[in-house]
């Protein structure tokens, strides 16, 4: 029996969503992607198994298909706080960064300039490396505090001037969990009239998100990291979007935000997008519409994770040779951590074999590790199915690992 961490969050009705627990596996991988929830598997099923077909509105396969893509985006729009108009579906965030990466570079020249962060997964950073590398533009960075790991907002400000034409920043670390000030973020950009795009891909996971509070001229996040499907997700400032000429097929409709989906949308993971933002805005009691009860559900989410990340936190103290890089004051229930003498590698083949995930490496994050010094690590990860009895299984299998 799972033991609660709060009144308003009920782990164990979160478990008895997910059939993979079945299996007895305690999974710490979740910056990588969640479990699948019953009602998301279903939809997806129920999708792939009822008239379907192009959207249209002519046939009953037409409009399920139609129906969907719509429902899709209200969902999508309800969880980021964002009109359903601007809300675009893609492959994967990497695949919609590269070709915003490409539609935005069209109007950069040499002289231009943009600023990275060192904090960021590689989504975020190689897109924007070539782009300014094909146009001439120059490419300025961001570091982060390898001690706190906090990003400092003058390393942002420091950087900027009049040539600036985007800044790319996450809004959290995927390997160190970091959550940056995005607002005050934006507002120092948008002072020299630059853009700022947003990964919210870790951060979507963990947090209530306002992406107009925010400052976000465009952001991205996946489903899979909360407990969808794999597919990725586009928003933005609807008049930036407006204004941006994307590459697409020349039959291709030009409509917002249809004209930066590339080819046929994968209408049953779409399906698995609503379901899986359902499932989020159940996660805790609450009325009212899916936006309220979005945020009373992510809320207590953020609550039960912070419980159990300290509880993980208090646990790998009174290890020896642990390192925890996982520092800054605001920060996801994502920890990284390095071990005296022990390759991560070695540990997480323990962890395994006592029926643990919690993977080994370092994530994409490349600049993160670097500034870091480490060349792997051991990610843990909390979910809305972590428990208790998972944080205390995972810190005595690392006890007898170590």
């Amino acid at each position: 029996m799972e033991h609660a961490t709060s009144e308003l969050y009920d782990v164990a009705a979160v478990r008895a969503l997910i059939p993979s627990l079945r299996s007895g596996q305690a999974f710490f991988d979740a910056p990588g992607g969640t479990q699948t929830p019953e009602p998301v598997a279903k939809a997806v099923y129920g999708a792939l198994t009822a008239p379907l077909s192009n959207r249209g509105s002519r046939t009953p396969a037409e409009r399920n298909a139609d129906a969907i893509v719509i429902a899709a985006r209200e969902a999508i729009g309800d969880l980021l706080g964002v009109d359903r108009a601007t809300v675009a579906f893609g492959r994967s965030s990497t695949a919609l960064t590269f070709e915003m990466s490409r539609t935005l570079a069209q109007t950069w020249q040499a002289g231009d300039e943009i600023i990275l962060s060192r904090l960021d997964h590689d989504a975020n950073v190689g897109p924007w490396l070539l782009a300014a590398q094909r146009c001439g533009a120059t490419v300025r960075w961001a570091d982060f505090d390898p001690v706190t790991g906090e990003l400092d907002l003058s390393t942002i400000t420091d950087a900027l001037n009049d040539r600036t034409r985007l800044v790319a920043v996450t809004a959290a670390s995927n390997l160190i969990g970091t959550m940056p000030d995005i607002p005050a973020i934006a507002d120092a950009v948008h002072r020299t009239k630059a853009l700022l795009f947003v990964d919210g891909v870790h951060y979507t996971a963990h947090e209530f998100v306002d992406v107009p509070a925010l400052g976000a001229d465009l952001y991205v996040c996946s489903p899979y990291k909360f407990l969808g499907p794999h597919c990725g997700v586009l928003t933005g400032r609807a008049d930036l979007l407006h204004s941006l000429a994307p590459d697409k097929l020349r039959p291709s409709t030009d409509a917002m935000p249809e004209r930066f989906e590339l080819g046929t949308l994968p209408y049953e993971l779409l399906a698995g997008v609503t379901a899986a933002v359902d499932v989020l805005a159940g996660l805790a009691p609450g009325e009212g519409t899916r936006r309220t009860r979005l945020h009373t559900s992510l809320h207590a989410l953020s609550e039960h994770e912070r419980t159990l990340r300290e509880r993980v936190e208090t646990g790998l103290a009174a290890l020896p040779g642990v390192t925890v890089h996982s520092r800054a004051a605001h920060r996801t229930p994502t920890l990284f951590m390095t071990f005296d003498g022990i390759p991560a590698e070695q540990v997480a083949d323990g962890l395994a074999a006592d029926g643990i995930s919690a993977p080994a490496g370092t994530f994409y994050a490349l600049e993160t590790a670097r500034r870091l010094g480490v060349d792997s690590g051991l990610r843990v990860g909390l979910a809305p199915y972590s428990s208790i009895e998972d944080v205390d299984r995972l810190l005595a299998s690392l006890a007898a690992c170590i």
